[in-house]
């Protein structure tokens, strides 16, 4: 297979695993890796033979053919916009900006750009497998849907500034994986919210936990369940219930080994954070990048699906907030 050069922007938690997987993969050479950090990008790339560079050097190189951008939050969508004029396909960590006017603004730029998003949850063969079948009509209508995503343990204090608090950071996975499950838009939200975790969060002006209600545009339902701290795992489940049945993706154990005694069952504990459960989804979601950096294929998840669920988010914000419930077609976008 044909390799074509990629070049990473950060080398931090999400660029140590984007660009090995980009090193890795047969159709895709990591060349480039970008961070402001000179030891960090090295670390990242020296054992795929890459070399450190800045930005414009890397958008300059015309052998270069896609960029992985996995840079702080607040740069996203200023590094998406340059490697796009540059004529680069790109891979983008989510979301593409905390600012949704400013995300809506660059759609002349974005709509039509080769931009993956990188919503990873879409690429999780658990819950690709329970969309298909929900989709082939194996519990009937798809009538309702309650979604579970509650960390191990929550974030230390100095990530919660920057993070752009509970539901651009955290939720926003949820909201992207109830459009696409639901299979259409979001047409009312009501999220409550409480500080429950940790005190230091609520300090710092964000939430923990979280209940949030979607309703669609033909009235179809959507539950879903937050927390900063599960206590047991990283607990990751959909049930999605038709008129005909139920559907389910449970929690994915460490192993398959079930011991039974007279004391009771004992089984190995699920996944511990998003590294290990969502490593299957991480390398399917850069492969589907490959095969749009080839050109043979169309982005599964991209510009509009950010815009949409970057709106959900704010939408959630904002019933908190207000205690209201609030429609899609009333919140601004400017």
């Amino acid at each position: 297979m044909d390799r074509i050069d990629v070049a990473l922007i950060g080398a931090g938690r999400m660029g140590s695993i984007h660009g090995p997987n980009a090193g890795r993969h047969p159709g895709l050479r990591l060349k480039y890796v970008i961070d402001p950090r000179p030891e960090a990008a090295a670390a990242v790339g020296a054992p795929f033979g890459a070399a450190t560079a800045t930005i414009d050097e890397a958008l300059a190189d015309s052998s270069v053919g896609g960029v992985l951008i996995c840079s702080s939050t607040d740069q996203h969508l200023e590094h998406a916009l340059a490697a796009v004029a540059a004529g680069k396909a790109v891979f983008c960590e989510k979301p593409l900006d905390l600012d949704l006017a400013k995300v809506v603004a660059a759609a002349p730029q974005l709509a039509d750009a080769r931009l993956v998003l990188a919503f990873n949850r879409r690429f999780d063969p658990h819950f690709a497998a329970l969309k298909a079948r929900v989709d082939a009509g194996a519990v009937g209508r798809l009538e309702s849907l309650h979604l579970v995503n509650h960390d191990p343990a929550s974030p230390p204090p100095g990530f919660i500034p920057t993070s752009g608090g509970l539901f651009k950071d955290f939720t926003i996975h949820d909201l992207d994986l109830a459009r696409w499950l639901l299979g259409e838009e979001i047409a009312e939200v009501y999220a409550a919210a409480s500080c429950l975790v940790d005190p230091e969060i609520g300090r710092l002006g964000d939430v923990d936990t979280a209940r949030t209600v979607l309703k669609s545009t033909s009235g179809r339902l959507c539950v879903i369940s937050n927390t900063r701290r599960s206590g047991y795992g990283y607990d990751q489940r959909i049930e999605a219930f038709g008129s005909s049945g139920m559907i389910t993706a449970g929690n994915v154990a460490l192993d398959t080994v079930h011991t039974l005694t007279e004391a009771g069952a004992t089984a190995a504990p699920i996944h511990n954070g998003f590294l290990s459960r969502y490593g299957e989804a991480y390398r399917a979601e850069m492969a589907h990048f490959a095969e749009v950096a080839h050109g043979r294929a169309d982005p599964l998840v991209g510009y509009a699906d950010g815009v949409a669920a970057l709106a959900l988010a704010e939408a959630c914000d904002l019933s908190v907030r207000t205690g209201d419930v609030v429609k899609l077609g009333e919140l601004s976008h400017a």
